[in-house]
């Protein structure tokens, strides 16, 4: 059985959710939504796709599509090398929500020629060209079954405010998250010595009591600090900020 043709409405609707993402997706340009269209892989070749299914109000799939410029930002920042699936999953969760209250799942990292191919195989399927001086630089496509019999497409386009302007560098970042995490030392130990731990052992660590924590994102040291105490739990307070490139102590 053939599913229903998408209605004029719905590609509105389909438009807005990609309002919706544009608004919050990362990029170094400043892109507008063209009209919707079908799905195809040749829509963008060249870049990344993360693409998620969502279910709740509304069930689908969404995949979204950034340049090549976005995915090599997020590789060469000063910070280390950033997840692209944690940098693009607020526009994923943005044009989801079009549809209603939804959960998203996690998210994949795929090529953009697999992704749009495989978006494409489903009925009703429609993307949205993100574009900049006629070009191409970004996709947002969905697929949904079913698509909703009352699409009202305004709420989710009101809501975006229109397009975004994102600036270069490290604007284009600051939605990105990233795990930070402490380290008060360390140390080297043989396997002996570890398979002979047992509770209540002590291990001496190579820095001196008194001595300001690390504080680390993704794995990088940016900073160092002294542990406090606040409403019971443990936090740093900055003494340092480590300049990028700095080698550790």
């Amino acid at each position: 059985m053939t599913a229903p043709t998408v209605t004029e409405p719905q590609l509105a609707l389909a438009r807005a959710a990609a309002e919706a993402a544009l608004g919050v997706l990362p990029t170094s340009r400043e892109l507008t939504a063209g009209p919707a269209v079908s799905a195809t892989a040749g829509l963008l070749t060249d870049g990344q796709a993360v693409t998620a299914k969502f279910s709740g109000a509304a069930a689908g799939e969404v995949v979204v599509v950034v340049g090549q410029d976005l995915a090599d930002a997020l590789k060469e920042s000063p910070l280390g090398e950033l997840d692209l699936t944690a940098a693009v999953r607020p526009a994923l969760e943005a044009a989801a929500r079009t549809f209603g209250p939804v959960v998203l799942d996690p998210g994949q990292l795929m090529e953009p020629g697999v992704a749009l191919s495989a978006i494409a195989a489903k009925e009703g399927s429609v993307a949205v060209p993100l574009q900049a001086g006629g070009d191409t630089r970004a996709v947002v496509a969905m697929a949904l079954n079913p698509w909703p019999s009352d699409a009202t497409p305004g709420g989710a386009a009101a809501r975006s405010g229109g397009v975004s302007v994102r600036g270069g560098g490290l604007d284009m970042l600051h939605d990105v998250e990233m795990e930070v995490s402490a380290e008060l030392g360390r140390t080297r130990m043989s396997v002996r010595e570890l398979l002979s731990l047992s509770p209540g052992a002590i291990v001496e660590l190579d820095r001196a009591a008194g001595s300001p924590a690390d504080l680390l994102v993704n794995g990088r040291l940016i900073a160092r600090g002294e542990v406090v105490v606040v409403d019971e739990n443990f936090g740093i307070r900055i003494t340092e900020i480590v300049s990028p490139g700095s080698d550790r102590e």
